[in-house]
């Protein structure tokens, strides 16, 4: 007989980890329930604020057909994401971009890494970490769980063409609240 080991989580008064975050997102995940219970429209992308483990932000998100996040970072926070259903494709940049100070940046031809995450499949992040998820089904919603910490202080958000990467505007909670 094997015995799971059970999930622990962080002291009180101590900062969640990424691997926190992770087992957080993977529970999360598997509340049927939870998932069954996200309104999903089939237009644009719907979210369920959660409360997450040691103070974290954490968010229950449907994603229509098609549709993405664009280009974007999470300033500060330390972060992860993990698909419920359906599947997400995950484009991001192997490369530590600056944090302030800078409007347009040339890319190197070997930042761009891309990954594949269906159902159960998630993935942590650190800080400053550039990157765009999509829905890329034609016909299927997929629905992810994700976690931050600090809660996001601001959230940075991109263009791109090509190999120039611009960053064309900053969101502070007060804007998607």
């Amino acid at each position: 007989m094997s015995v799971s080991p059970t999930p622990v989580s962080p002291a009180v008064g101590s900062a969640p980890t990424q691997a926190d975050l992770l087992d957080f997102v993977r529970r999360t995940a598997a509340d049927a329930e939870l998932i069954a219970s996200l309104p999903l429209d089939p237009e644009g992308r719907t979210w369920l604020r959660l409360r997450g483990p040691g103070g974290s932000e954490a968010w229950l998100i449907g994603w229509p057909p098609g549709t993405g996040t664009g280009w974007h970072d999470h300033a500060e926070s330390i972060g992860a994401f993990l698909t419920a259903s359906g599947v997400l494709k995950e484009h991001s940049l192997a490369a530590r971009l600056p944090t302030d100070g800078w409007k347009t940046l040339e890319l190197t031809e070997d930042v761009d890494r891309a990954r594949r995450l269906p159902a159960g499949e998630g993935r942590t992040f650190g800080q400053h970490h550039v990157h765009e998820v999509l829905n890329e089904s034609p016909d299927e919603h997929a629905i992810s769980v994700h976690a931050y910490f600090p809660p996001l202080p601001r959230i940075r958000r991109y263009s791109r063409n090509g190999q120039v990467l611009r960053l064309e505007q900053v969101e502070r909670p007060e804007d998607w609240q």
